[in-house]
């Protein structure tokens, strides 16, 4: 899209948003249940686009995206109305007689911008919580999954008009101009190179941003797991959308005692899972471009390979791989792996364990599987992370009664359900006075007595 006919969206956005239209509760509501409505009609060709893209199974695409999606809709019909409400808070005795009250207002024009790896959920997710809560947006998916992208901008475009929802395809050179543009509102989910990019530009027109980016997702396991049950559900985790998953494990550090154990169980798993050839598995997924497959290949030292390390260059394809004996120093522990690689480490006591997590980057995830209470109220209380599980992976970000988001180098503020809503929201708080009484302690002159009736009031 030209630079002139972006120009010409936002204005028609902001034209728009002024008339007050999506301040009406009803009116959103209408957009949702349109929504709604059309991902179900659309599920078969979305799945095809999913497949194209990322080689992604029916099964896979329902589950992990237009489904995930529809329930976040059906959460925000249900409580829509509620959000939106004014909510009254106390007054002090000093302001008496007045109601102060929180009014939720939406921001106004939001930029939203997508990932390749989930395009429906990473994109519908965010539009949904922004509509709710009273927003028009802009949406940029990326260039790197074109077949979902170009579905997007042809359902979103027939469900809206583009002064209320609209699609701006296109790769470097529009997402560039978009971020140079001043919106009320962006919602970033990326690398965190781009993020970085992102919160520069929005800082000259000082916009709220919200950033979901990633991180090497440490994935704990004591000598007190279910061994069997964590590798099943560790191969489900990370090996899921070809281990292409922000949240996904990204390294598993687990008890020197039980880590022969484990890695022999993850073997077994994954060959329940994903078959004796997963490259022939036609419901296992790829890599999304030569360039990412090129750079999660180059992480694999053939040497420390356990298990798997075939690959399919013409098919974009990776097999699910376990690498042993992995230190620091290696390639694959400098960077997120966003592929089918899991490198297995191993720690002998709790501080070694704190002192790991602690020493990286802040992850967007943490996961522990343990029977020990006491070692999982050390590990999430102790751990900075975003968000994560006990004794499973990546399911947390599944409900919408949960905030998901990261902090630190993983990112900053979080979506989904009422956080969502908030998210694309500022609340005005408001003190309405009445008129029928006026305190006359706080004008001048002040007296003894006012003074004396200032501190009892504010004690």
């Amino acid at each position: 899209m030209k630079s002139t006919q972006i120009d010409a969206l936002l204005e028609k956005q902001r034209s728009f948003f002024a008339t007050g239209a999506t301040l009406d509760v009803k009116y959103r509501i209408s957009a949702l249940k349109k929504l709604h409505q059309a991902l179900v009609d659309s599920e078969a060709a979305i799945a095809r686009a999913l497949k194209e893209d990322l080689g992604k199974s029916a099964e896979e695409s329902y589950m992990c995206e237009t489904g995930m999606v529809l329930s976040e809709i059906r959460h925000m019909l249900g409580h829509i109305r509620s959000y939106a409400r004014e909510e009254t808070v106390p007054t002090p005795l000093a302001q008496f007689a007045a109601r102060s009250y929180r009014k939720p207002t939406p921001y106004g024009v939001c930029l939203i911008m997508s990932p390749w790896n989930y395009p429906i959920l990473l994109t519908l997710d965010p539009l949904v919580d922004a509509l709710a809560a009273g927003n028009t947006v802009i949406i940029k998916p990326s260039a790197y999954s074109p077949a979902t992208s170009n579905l997007l901008a042809d359902l979103l475009g027939k469900l809206f008009p583009p002064e209320y929802v609209a699609v701006v395809t296109g790769g470097r050179e529009e997402n560039s101009y978009l971020l140079d543009q001043k919106f009320d509102c962006i919602f970033f989910t990326g690398s965190k190179t781009v993020g970085r990019l992102v919160l520069e530009k929005a800082a000259p027109h000082l916009t709220p941003v919200t950033l979901e980016l990633g991180g090497k997702s440490p994935c704990i396991v004591d000598s007190t797991a279910k061994i069997s049950l964590a590798a099943r559900r560790i191969a489900f985790g990370k090996f899921l959308n070809c281990g292409q998953t922000c949240v996904a494990p990204d390294y598993i550090l687990c008890h020197e005692s039980v880590k022969d154990q484990l890695i022999d169980c993850l073997k077994r798993e994954i060959v329940r899972q994903y078959g004796e050839n997963p490259l022939k598995n036609p419901a296992y997924g790829k890599i999304i471009s030569q360039k990412h497959f090129q750079r999660v290949a180059g992480l694999i030292d053939p040497a420390k390979v356990v298990h798997g390390g075939q690959s399919d260059p013409e098919a974009l394809k990776i097999a699910p791989t376990l690498l042993d004996n992995v230190t620091w120093d290696d390639p694959v522990m400098g960077e997120e792996i966003f592929g089918p690689v899991l490198p297995i480490l191993t720690f002998r006591d709790t501080q070694q364990v704190l002192q790991t997590v602690s020493s990286q980057d802040t992850p967007l995830a943490l996961y522990v599987f343990s029977q020990n209470k006491a070692f999982i109220r050390t590990v999430t209380s102790r751990c900075a992370f975003g968000g994560g599980c006990v004794n499973d992976c990546i399911i947390h970000l599944a409900t919408s009664a949960l905030g998901f988001g990261g902090m630190g180098e993983s990112g900053m503020g979080a979506y989904h359900g009422k956080i969502g809503f908030d998210a694309f929201t500022h609340y005005k708080s408001i003190v309405d006075k009445k008129t029928w009484l006026d305190l006359p302690m706080r004008y001048q002159p002040y007296t003894q007595l006012y003074d004396w009736l200032i501190h009892l009031f504010l004690r």
